[in-house]
């Protein structure tokens, strides 16, 4: 099917694109990679009547790192997130997350800041933005403003974004030295969305102790959430085998799990349990190394 027919506009930088968005409001909507807009407007569940088109605006490319935060372009491709250096040394796990999004097709031409926006339940990224503690940069008429991760998920394809604002960075703080994380996923096999998708993140002291760990979940639940009950079991804690079962096994605690045609809420909470003791097995070996 062909979507609706619209008016394409093809914006050359950020003030054009939130001049855009704010001249045409609700019948607007915004083009980063396509992967997650098209698709529903060729189903016209969508029925925009205005389509602007970001792939111009160099103003959102680029990784760097600065005064301890690496700060990432909302149009970086999930392929550059996953393949690039800065993000492998300082945010592992959301390199892991970006190589598990769909195939190589929507790898190398989806965008980072299109899927965060679209905040569909099965996304990968939401899981690893909340472990990294990670901070969504959001531009409008308004200025510029700062969305904590944890605030930013708000319900199924819901964001904090307001009508007339774009994505434009994600900040992640750089971890400490002896830091590890872990994305593990159970992915639909027809589509490659996460049925349950967990992100962990462990920060070891001197005495190799947890003196934080933060655990995202996404697929399972309409939208990203931390696994409260687990990281407070885990803080203070000597990661053991012992330590690491207890603590997964309170993962689905507090959460409102999914049940739906491809899994029960119960199936779910089974695999959750599991991919969060791989996850903070995996991460822990990574903070000792």
């Amino acid at each position: 099917m062909n979507p609706a027919p619209f008016t394409y506009h093809k914006a050359a930088n950020l003030d054009e694109a939130i001049g855009l968005l704010g001249t045409h409001g609700a019948d607007a909507k915004v083009l980063a990679g396509g992967h997650s807009l098209l698709p529903i407007m060729k189903l016209r569940l969508v029925e925009p009547d205005h389509l602007i088109d970001l792939s111009a605006v160099e103003e959102l490319r680029g990784i760097a790192v600065a005064d301890g935060v690496l700060r990432i372009g909302a149009l970086t491709t999930h392929h550059q997130l996953e393949r690039d250096l800065l993000v492998r040394d300082h945010a592992l796990v959301l390199a892991e997350a970006a190589g598990q999004v769909g195939d190589r097709q929507v790898r190398n031409r989806g965008t980072v800041g299109g899927a965060l926006a679209h905040a569909d339940a099965a996304a990968d990224y939401p899981a690893a933005i909340l472990a990294l503690d990670a901070t969504v940069v959001a531009r409008g008429p308004a200025g510029e403003r700062r969305i904590a991760a944890a605030e930013f998920f708000v319900d199924l394809l819901t964001t904090a974004l307001e009508p007339d604002e774009l994505l434009t960075a994600v900040e992640v703080p750089v971890l400490p030295g002896r830091a590890g994380g872990s994305y593990q996923k159970l992915a639909n096999q027809a589509s490659g969305y996460a049925l349950v998708g967990v992100a962990v993140v462990v920060v070891l002291d001197v005495a190799g102790r947890c003196a934080e760990a933060r655990v995202g979940v996404t697929g399972a639940v309409a939208s990203g959430r931390r696994a409260g009950a687990t990281e407070a079991l885990l803080r203070g804690a000597a990661l053991d085998e012992t330590a690491i079962a207890s603590a997964a096994a309170r993962v689905g605690d507090g959460l409102d799990l999914l049940d739906d045609l491809h899994a029960s809420a119960e199936y779910r909470r089974r695999v959750l349990v599991g991919l969060t003791r791989r996850a903070l097995t995996s991460a822990t070996e990574r903070a000792n190394a």
